[in-house]
C-alpha cells in the first residue's frame, strides 16, 4: 500500500507474495528490505539499499510469479519437463527519492534500478499481469510505464492535478486505475481516460479490482479506500456510463492499511475480503456483487490480538492473506523488525474474536542489567536542570543535603529505574500554583507538555495515562497551548483510538451503528455539495433575471420620457402656427 500523501506518520509497507504466500516482504524504518519465509518463520533475505537512510521505501509490490533459475540444477526427466513451477521472484520498491528498485529473491540481489523518470517520491507501484511492464505513480502527478527488458520509461503522462497515491491494473491487463482524490480509469492502449469516479474527500490509498469480468458486461467491479475514512467503497463500471456513485460500502473501525481479496469470476461466486485497519484489527467480508445496495455491510468476523499480561494490551496486525481453503487466514503481527506469522482458522459463527498471544517470549532480547543502570547526579540547591523537549521550559530539582552527597559503598544498594521513578510521580497531587510551599514538588505546565510529547513519540501508555489523569482545566489548556505543531495530530489520533477502544469494550454493537451513521453523513455531505452548486446556479440565474428586468424598466422609462418630449414639441409647434395665423 502507498502511504498517505502529506501524512506525518509513514505507513510501512508489508506485502505477502502472490499465490503460495510463501514470503512476506516488509520494509522497516531503517530502510532495510526483509523477506521472511512464512513456512519456516525465519528471515530468508535482507537487503540494504545504498541510499536507505536518505531514500525511504514508501511502497512495495510483488511481481507475477514466473519460472526462475536458482543456481545449477539437475537435468529433468521427460516426465518432469511439463511440470514447471512458477515462483514469486521480482519485487518492486518505490522510494522517496523518485526511483524504483527491482529486487530479485532468486538472485538475492538488486535486479535493476529505474530512475530519472519521477521528480517526486514514488507513492505506488503496480505490475502488469502478463507483459514485463511496471507502472509507478508519484508526487509529481505523473504515471510512468516502465519496460523491464530495457530498464527505461516506455510512456509517461500526467494523471491528475494532485499526487498519484494508488494504482491498480485490471486482471486482463487492458485497464489501469489511478487515484489521488479522483479515481480515473485509463485505457492502456491509448493512455486516455475511460471513466472518472468521484466520492472521496481525502487521498485514495487503496484500489483493487474485485471481479475479472469484462467492462462491457456491467460486471466489472473495483473497490477503493481513502485516508481517514472508515469504510471501503465498491464501484461498478457500467456500459452506459451511469457509474458516478458507489454501489456497495463495507464499514470498518479505522482507515484500511492492508487489503487482500479473492476476486469473483461470476455472479454466483462471492468476493472474499480481508482488511487490516490502522487500529490493528482484521475484518473479514464475503459478498456477492450483483448490483447496488443502499445499506452498508458489516464484517462477518472481526479478529483482534492481545498479549497475556494482567492488563492486556492490543497487538497490532500488520497484514493478512486469505488462503486457498476458505476457513483459514495467514496473519502477520507484532513489529516490522521481527514479525510473527501464524495461520488462523476463521469461523463465521463468532462475530468478534480476540486471540491472546505471548509475543514477548518469541521476541525476547537479552540485555545486560549493568548497562541499563541509571546514575543520579548530585545537584546543588541553586542549580536548574533543562530536560530535552520544549525550548525554554524549566524543571527545578531539589538539592540534596550534605549528608546524602556521599555515595554509599554498600554493594547491596539498588538504584531505581526510570520506570519505577515514573510510577512514583503522582501528577494529580503536583502543585502548579505560584503560592505553593517550597517543600512540595512543582511540575510546571511545560513539563506536562514535555511528558506528553515524549509519551506520544515513544507510544508509552504509562506516560500518557499519567498526563491524561490531570483534570485541572488551566493546566490542560496551558499544556495543549505549549505543544509543538507536529504533536497535535498524534495527540488527536491517540484520543480517538482510546475512545474507540473504550466504546468497543463497553458497547461492541455501537461500532457498527457508528459506521452506518458515518455512511449517512458522507451521503449527506455529497448531497450538500450538489445543493451548493445548485444554489450557486440559481443565484446567478436570479441575478441575471433581475438585471434584465431592471434594464427593461429603465428603457421603458426612457421611451416614455422621449414620447412626452415629442408631444410637447408638437403642441408648441401648433401653438406657434396658430399665433402666426392670428397675426396675419
Amino acid at each position: 500500500m502507498a502511504a498517505d500523501a502529506g501524512s506525518s506518520a509513514l505507513q510501512l509497507p508489508c506485502v505477502f507474495s502472490p499465490k503460495s504466500r510463501q514470503y512476506l516482504a516488509l520494509c522497516a524504518q531503517d530502510g532495510r528490505l526483509r523477506i521472511w519465509n512464512t513456512d519456516s518463520k525465519t528471515l530468508q533475505q535482507e537487503y540494504v539499499p545504498s541510499a536507505h537512510l536518505s531514500a525511504t521505501c514508501i511502497c512495495i509490490a510483488w511481481g507475477p510469479c514466473r519460472t526462475v533459475k536458482e543456481g545449477p540444477q539437475r537435468k529433468k526427466r521427460k516426465s518432469e519437463a511439463g511440470q514447471v513451477e512458477e515462483k514469486a521472484d521480482l519485487l518492486a520498491m518505490g522510494t522517496a527519492a523518485g526511483s524504483v528498485l527491482i529486487y530479485s529473491t532468486a538472485k538475492g540481489a538488486l535486479h535493476c534500478t529505474l530512475d530519472g523518470g519521477h521528480s517526486g517520491g514514488v507513492n505506488c507501484v503496480q505490475w502488469h499481469p502478463e507483459d514485463s511492464l511496471l507502472y509507478s505513480g508519484s508526487d509529481d502527478t505523473n504515471i510512468i510505464e516502465w519496460d523491464l527488458q530495457t530498464g527505461k520509461a516506455r510512456s509517461k503522462w500526467k494523471a491528475d492535478r494532485a499526487a498519484v497515491t494508488s494504482l491498480c491494473v485490471s486482471p486482463d491487463g487492458k485497464l489501469l486505475l489511478s487515484a489521488g482524490q479522483i479515481i480515473k480509469m485509463w485505457d492502456l492502449d491509448t493512455k486516455e481516460v475511460y471513466r472518472k469516479f468521484t466520492g472521496h474527500s481525502t487521498a485514495v490509498t487503496t484500489l483493487r479490482f474485485a471481479t475479472t469480468r469484462p467492462p462491457d458486461s456491467n460486471g466489472l467491479y473495483f473497490l477503493s479506500g481513502a485516508a481517514h475514512e472508515r469504510l471501503l467503497s465498491v464501484w461498478q463500471v457500467r456500459e452506459d456510463g451511469k457509474d458516478k456513485n458507489s454501489v456497495v460500502s463495507f464499514t470498518l473501525t479505522d482507515e484500511p492499511k492492508h487489503i487482500d481479496l479473492v476476486t469473483s469470476n461470476s455472479k454466483e461466486e462471492a468476493v472474499r475480503l480481508a482488511v487490516v485497519c490502522k487500529d490493528g484489527q482484521l475484518h473479514l467480508f464475503e459478498h456477492f456483487l450483483n448490483g447496488p445496495c443502499k445499506k452498508p455491510f458489516s464484517p462477518l468476523c472481526t479478529v483482534q490480538m492481545s498479549d497475556t499480561k494482567d492488563s492486556p494490551a492490543p497487538i497490532p496486525l500488520l497484514a493478512a492473506a486469505l488462503r486457498a481453503d476458505t476457513q483459514s487466514v495467514l496473519l502477520a503481527y507484532g513489529n516490522h523488525l521481527q514479525p510473527v506469522m501464524e495461520k488462523v482458522v476463521s469461523t463465521q459463527e463468532t462475530r468478534h474474536v480476540c486471540l491472546t498471544r505471548d509475543v514477548q517470549t518469541s521476541l525476547s532480547l537479552s540485555m545486560e542489567t549493568s548497562v541499563s543502570k541509571v546514575k543520579t547526579p548530585i545537584v546543588n540547591a541553586k542549580s536548574r536542570v533543562l530536560v530535552p523537549g520544549l525550548p525554554g521550559h524549566q524543571a527545578p530539582v531539589k538539592g540534596t543535603s550534605q549528608a546524602s552527597e556521599k555515595r554509599k559503598k554498600d554493594t547491596d544498594t539498588k538504584e531505581m529505574s526510570i520506570a519505577e521513578r515514573l510510577g512514583e510521580i503522582d501528577l494529580s497531587t503536583v502543585s502548579t500554583e505560584k503560592g505553593a510551599p517550597k517543600g512540595t514538588a512543582s511540575l510546571q505546565t511545560d513539563n506536562f507538555a514535555v511528558l506528553l510529547v515524549q509519551g506520544l513519540e515513544s507510544n508509552d501508555a504509562n506516560i500518557l495515562n499519567k498526563v491524561f489523569q490531570t483534570r485541572k482545566e488551566m493546566v490542560i489548556k496551558k499544556t495543549v497551548a505549549r505543544l509543538p505543531l507536529p504533536a497535535v495530530l498524534p495527540l488527536v489520533e491517540e484520543v480517538r483510538v482510546n475512545f474507540l477502544r473504550s466504546v468497543q469494550c463497553t458497547l461492541p454493537d455501537l461500532v457498527t451503528q457508528l459506521g452506518v451513521l458515518y455512511h449517512m453523513i458522507e451521503s449527506r455531505v455529497k448531497m450538500f455539495h450538489k445543493l451548493t452548486k445548485l444554489h450557486g446556479k440559481l443565484y446567478l440565474l436570479m441575478t441575471q433575471v433581475g438585471d434584465t428586468m431592471y434594464r427593461n424598466k429603465h428603457n421603458l422609462l426612457l421611451d416614455e420620457d422621449v414620447g412626452l418630449n415629442s408631444t410637447l414639441k408638437v403642441q408648441n409647434a401648433l401653438s406657434a402656427h396658430c399665433l402666426n395665423l392670428k397675426l396675419d
